[in-house]
């Protein structure tokens, strides 16, 4: 007890609307269901808890994280409620002291437990059928700086793994229970191999349809990383965990479920950094950066850039330190700074034609080829076409190089070629071709799964109203209120 209230815990009380007694009865009721049936607490005990800083014993935190996390729809973990027992606060370069956001960066000892207690969380929204959304993101600038001085230096993997007795190893009723056991290469092998089908399941389809099955397996990993495993074997697996996070988040932000993205991208950074992936690392935090633009927030997609484009170290190869100059170069399109995304798409051309493939990439990096590289500045000049009517040209052209290179089976990605090239067209005054490309761009999208395509379609729409007045248009316009859902529907009615 430190004598001062728990914010934490008082701001996420606030919102679920209980009373104290009322919370009281419900801890003691979860928690003889979770199998501690002798747990008894009353309303002084929740009092303390909130106004004095009590930080309550095993399983209390636990059996709160259930409740709120049904309460609010949301994942809610130990670290949300402020009821994990380590100093909270950190220094901020040049600054003073600050709260970290989620108590980042973790001990190395805590990212298995950080891990497999959030991926309980969200399966147990899902198989409930809650909604998983409604925290707020953490500013890109205060992950920035959580996680600056933490990600530039290399840990060696602990000789004590974290142990399955750990308070947040997650084991109540309701949650998915993994026993965890040690595994060898031949385990890891499947599972670096379930990676890659996930990982073309989602390029194919969009993220909703396989975004259970990567939290499921995230969790079973987790449960893995419970014992300790020869070097050789533990830094796989920690890798493995860090493409599972990144699915997840990526998987999450492409259904629209953007804080439980954030923190599976946080989530990820941990696990490649404790197997001593930098640039794994950093390209997880490129990601966090890549959902900022989409956002409209890319100031703070700037901020993580700059980390993740140093904290990725001298062993990233030039083809990620490309693909990361796209991310940022889209961020300064955003803001309406050409020249300044002009330049970074040039230092992204030049790192992309340097690497001469004498190294093999990393399996997480064979997805970024010179079809997204051209996709991607694609996307950076049609944004910048917002500021400068210009640009749309060279839009027009990236897009079409990437919708000529672009290998099978990366159906989403070639949606947004269309739905960039389309874009571009309408903002050129080509209505023709335009609605050449929407309609290439509709037919595509029947089988996926991406809320970020509608939200791409849902912009080009709004390009559309000009030309209301041409029938072909008016058609289109009435084809994309079709195919978006119904929700997203009444949005494109006032466009």
């Amino acid at each position: 007890m430190n004598g001062q209230p728990n914010t934490r815990l008082s701001d996420l009380f606030g919102l679920a609307g209980w009373s104290k007694g009322e919370l009281a009865r419900l801890v003691n009721r979860q928690a003889a269901a979770m199998g501690h049936p002798q747990l008894a607490t009353d309303t002084s005990r929740v009092r303390r808890w909130i106004d004095m800083g009590e930080i309550p014993r095993d399983p209390v935190p636990r059996v709160l994280a259930v409740l709120f996390t049904e309460r609010l729809g949301r994942v809610v973990t130990t670290e949300d409620l402020g009821l994990v027992r380590h100093g909270r606060a950190g220094k901020r370069r040049g600054d003073g002291s600050v709260e970290h956001p989620d108590g980042v960066p973790w001990a190395p000892e805590r990212t298995a437990a950080v891990l497999t207690e959030f991926t309980g969380m969200d399966l147990m929204l899902n198989r409930r059928g809650l909604v998983g959304a409604g925290a707020a993101l953490a500013a890109g600038s205060a992950l920035s700086s959580a996680m600056h001085d933490w990600l530039h230096t290399d840990p060696a993997i602990k000789a004590d793994a974290p142990r399955i007795e750990d308070p947040l190893h997650v084991d109540p009723a309701g949650l998915d229970r993994y026993e965890a056991a040690p595994i060898g290469s031949q385990e890891i092998e499947e599972l670096e191999r379930s990676v890659e089908v996930f990982r073309a399941w989602d390029a194919a389809r969009g993220g909703g349809l396989q975004r259970k099955a990567v939290v499921g397996q995230l969790n079973e990993v987790g449960g893995m990383l419970a014992y300790r495993h020869p070097d050789h074997l533990q830094r796989r697996l920690w890798g493995v965990a860090a493409n599972l996070a990144v699915l997840a988040g990526w998987m999450s932000h492409d259904v629209g479920l953007e804080p439980t993205a954030q923190k599976y991208f946080v989530i990820a950074a941990h696990a490649a950094r404790e197997g001593g992936d930098r640039p794994r690392a950093g390209e997880a935090l490129s990601r966090a950066a890549r959902q900022m633009v989409h956002l409209g927030k890319p100031d703070d997609a700037l901020d993580l850039m700059k980390l993740a484009q140093s904290g990725a170290g001298e062993e990233a190869l030039p083809r990620t330190r490309a693909m990361l100059y796209t991310i940022e170069a889209w961020a300064h399109a955003s803001m309406g700074r050409g020249q300044a995304m002009r330049r970074t798409l040039g230092l992204a051309e030049d790192l992309f034609v340097s690497d001469k493939g004498d190294v093999p990439p990393p399996s997480w990096m064979q997805m970024f080829d010179e079809a997204d590289l051209h996709g991607m500045q694609a996307l950076a000049y049609r944004t910048l076409a917002d500021h400068e009517a210009s640009a749309a040209n060279a839009a027009q052209r990236h897009a079409k190089e990437a919708i000529e290179l672009r290998a099978k089976n990366r159906d989403r990605s070639q949606i947004f070629d269309y739905i960039s090239l389309a874009s571009a067209c309408f903002i050129a005054d080509d209505p023709e071709q335009a609605d050449r490309y929407a309609r290439l761009a509709l037919v595509s999208m029947r089988a996926n799964s991406s809320h970020r395509t509608w939200d791409r379609l849902r912009e080009m729409y709004r390009l559309t109203a000009q030309y209301s007045g041409y029938p072909k248009i008016q058609d289109l316009r009435e084809e994309i209120k079709f195919a978006l859902p119904k929700g997203a529907r009444g949005r494109t009615a006032r466009a």
